[in-house]
């Protein structure tokens, strides 16, 4: 198992330019990605709405799937390998595609459910219940996510064999924020990161901080084996838009 000493990253009120380096690098450090046993593959379309995940999807029992849009790839390609793939998004009113074993519910996921919002947990219990076997998590809710996650309990996200999530405002990292990435931590590993390229990176101190990213975690009792990952970007990584390509600054990953 993976050892990363999270509980020691202080507790910050806000982030901005004023705060040191040497506090965002103790935070940043426990999210550097690591290469495991398990290579990584493209899941979903060559541009926004694909991901890159470890190859370790035998024998899940579904995908949750919250924010949906206009690209349902993804979603696609994990119904083709047999899992039941669950949607929400209350933005539209269907998937832009067909699959008998789609679910979706026209509705947001919140940190706790409304008349409009739904739970994670809420939401997983209404969909599976307590059924055995792993499950994976595509998120891309606009900023919503760090609430979400903070929402769900610790026995639900243990539950998520690979969680795929993009994060919104990582320019300004609230406290919420850094709670939602130690209680990730605590069971997953970051196995990639891909800066969406749809605006430049920001300099926070001396530090370049993205404002959009998408990670891509791993429970740690599936790693066998890893090492740091020094070569950015990953060969299947595809950029989001046709803006310049944005590498994932130095900041973010171990040094070669």
């Amino acid at each position: 198992m993976i050892k990363k000493f999270i509980h020691n990253i202080p507790t910050v009120t806000y982030l901005r330019e004023r705060v040191s380096s040497l506090l965002l690098r103790s935070i940043l450090r426990h999210l550097f990605p690591v290469i495991t046993d398990k290579a990584l593959i493209r899941m979903g379309p060559a541009g926004d709405g694909g991901y890159l995940i470890p190859d370790d999807l035998d024998h899940l029992r579904a995908c949750f799937s919250p924010g949906v849009n206009t690209i349902s790839d993804f979603e696609l390609e994990c119904a083709e390998r047999e899992m039941e793939v669950f949607m929400v998004d209350g933005s539209v009113e269907a998937p832009p595609i067909k699959n008998p074993l789609f679910n979706f519910r026209k509705i947001y996921i919140g940190e706790k459910s409304t008349d409009q919002c739904i739970s994670m947990d809420d939401w997983i219990q209404e969909s599976i219940g307590d059924d055995e076997g792993d499950l994976i998590l595509q998120m891309d809710i606009e900023g919503h996510e760090y609430k979400s996650l903070n929402g769900m309990s610790e026995k639900n996200l243990q539950r998520f064999r690979i969680i795929v999530i993009e994060f919104h405002g990582l320019n300004y990292l609230l406290n919420y924020k850094i709670h939602t990435f130690k209680r990730l931590l605590k069971n997953h590993t970051c196995v990639h990161i891909h800066p969406n390229n749809c605006e430049p990176a920001r300099k926070v101190g001396r530090l370049m901080i993205p404002n959009l990213m998408e990670f891509t975690f791993l429970r740690n009792d599936r790693v066998k084996s890893w090492a740091f990952r020094t070569n950015f970007p990953h060969e299947l990584d595809v950029d989001n838009t046709d803006n310049e390509t944005l590498v994932l600054p130095q900041n973010w990953h171990a040094e070669k």
